[in-house]
């Protein structure tokens, strides 16, 4: 079983991402200090095409959609794997400065997860 923690970034703008395996599948959740669930993102590897696929559901209100699709896609299409994720990131009066470096900041995580993930063996 894979559990694994970690954090990018100052401030504000600081992601933190946890990742449990489930199987031979992973549960990542991607939170700040106001955590929430925003949006869940479920990705799958088509092994017959070598495609992803990303279903995602997002709560009213929020736009967290963005965060839990990308990371869902990048997820399982480099870990050719099932993968959950649940987003929740939220700040008030938030600046397009830090959506930026929140997204740069999910994604400096997600290659991380990938790396380690990608160590892990499959299994069915």
């Amino acid at each position: 079983m894979v559990e694994y923690e970690l954090t990018k970034g100052e401030g504000r703008a600081r992601v933190n991402v946890t990742v449990h395996s489930m199987g031979g599948d992973f549960v990542v959740r991607i939170y700040n200090q106001n955590a929430h669930i925003g949006a869940v993102a479920v990705g799958e590897y088509d092994y017959e095409h070598e495609r992803a696929s990303v279903s995602v559901i997002t709560r009213l209100g929020h736009k967290d959609d963005v965060l839990a699709r990308e990371a869902a896609y990048l997820l399982s299409k480099s870990i050719r794997r099932a993968v959950c994720v649940i987003a929740g990131v939220h700040l008030d009066n938030i600046t397009g400065a830090e959506i930026d470096e929140i997204l740069a900041n999910t994604r400096t995580a997600i290659s991380e997860v990938i790396n380690v993930c990608s160590q892990q063996k499959r299994v069915n």
